[in-house]
């Protein structure tokens, strides 16, 4: 398949994206899903994806005027075959334009507020930055923290609009605690517990910046049976810097100290420089000292990767032995004595 697909081929890539993704189809729209990853399934200027009935359409060419055919033809057939979406949104990737960036409506006024995943509801707020506020890829591992999670605490790093906190409430975990930078994406948060009829502890959502609020945790005392480690691919504050192809051991080793001996730490890297061989080499490296095992991989949903039979021409490394470039792994952890993680 060509690497970019003409205006005129979109269709049926298009076509042949869509009958892959049936099973992901519900009678009532409250879904989320990729229906179709460009990178993947021979279009990589595109990328749609559902939101209950909002279709966001992601326009990655540069500039972004080439791409503008592929979405005209998409917005158009999106239409046809699906009336009951209600509201495409397009953003736009390589812009310096940020209302563009965050998204601008297509068709419609009124973008859907929430989806329905494993039975439980996420609130979203679509143009609220450059990502949609719920990552599609991470599904599975929402599914694993509800199936794992009961009756256990856990802390949310760079916990964005907090949907790993969301999954581990509704698995019954006894506490979980959210730490973002951002109070805006920790209010999405609060409102997905809201709609399942969570409790809202306001101490359990803690704005502030990474380092010294795990140095605080420290200091306290706090312990957590499961940390999920979810970080951008590059971040720096005036406590430190994450750079996940650099110094993600260093992310990793920060929160070790707050969890309980037989607790999990649930390591995420999406840097699409770092290969999967490279990041398990530096997993491998942490699990030297005893203290650390890597136990399951956790995969990426097929709507996300375009399926088995995807083409692996858009990847700029090998995944592998994930498949995709969000890389999840599960990390056993053994505690050290206090004086050790001093």
């Amino acid at each position: 398949m060509e690497p970019h697909a003409t205006a005129e081929h979109l269709p049926f890539l298009l076509d042949r994206a869509i009958a892959a993704r049936t099973p992901f189809f519900d009678e009532r729209h409250q879904a989320a899903f990729r229906l179709f990853n460009g990178f993947a399934e021979g279009c990589p200027t595109l990328v749609i994806d559902l939101y209950a009935a909002t279709a966001v359409l992601y326009n990655h060419a540069k500039p972004p005027e080439l791409g503008l055919p592929q979405v005209a033809v998409a917005q158009a057939l999106l239409q046809q075959r699906f009336p009951w979406i209600h509201t495409i949104i397009l953003k736009t990737r390589h812009t310096t334009s940020m209302p563009e960036q965050q998204g601008v409506l297509l068709a419609g006024d009124a973008p859907d507020r929430s989806v329905r995943e494993h039975g439980i509801r996420y609130a979203v707020d679509l143009t609220m930055n450059r990502d949609a506020s719920l990552y599609l890829d991470t599904r599975n591992l929402r599914r694993w923290a509800m199936e794992h999670l009961g009756g256990k605490t856990a802390l949310n790093t760079f916990a964005y609009t907090g949907s790993l906190g969301v999954a581990a409430m509704a698995g019954g975990a006894a506490r979980v605690v959210q730490l973002d930078l951002n109070r805006r994406f920790l209010n999405v948060a609060k409102t997905s517990y809201t709609l399942n009829g969570f409790p809202i502890n306001k101490a359990d959502f803690q704005t502030g910046d990474f380092w010294p609020a795990i140095n605080r945790m420290k200091w306290g005392g706090e312990r957590f049976d499961c940390v999920f480690v979810d970080p951008p691919i590059f971040a720096a504050t005036a406590g430190g810097v994450v750079d996940l192809a650099r110094n993600y051991t260093k992310v990793i080793n920060k929160v070790r100290p707050l969890i309980n001996d037989g607790g999990t730490l649930v390591a995420i890297n999406n840097a699409l420089f770092l290969s999967g061989r490279d990041y398990m080499a530096m997993l491998e490296a942490i699990c030297a000292d005893g203290y650390v095992r890597i136990g399951e991989l956790i995969p990426v949903p097929d709507d996300c990767t375009g399926g088995p039979d995807a083409s692996s021409a858009g990847q700029i490394t090998d995944p592998a032995p994930f498949n995709h470039s969000t890389k999840i792994a599960v990390l056993h952890i053994r505690r050290k004595s206090d004086s050790q993680n001093s």
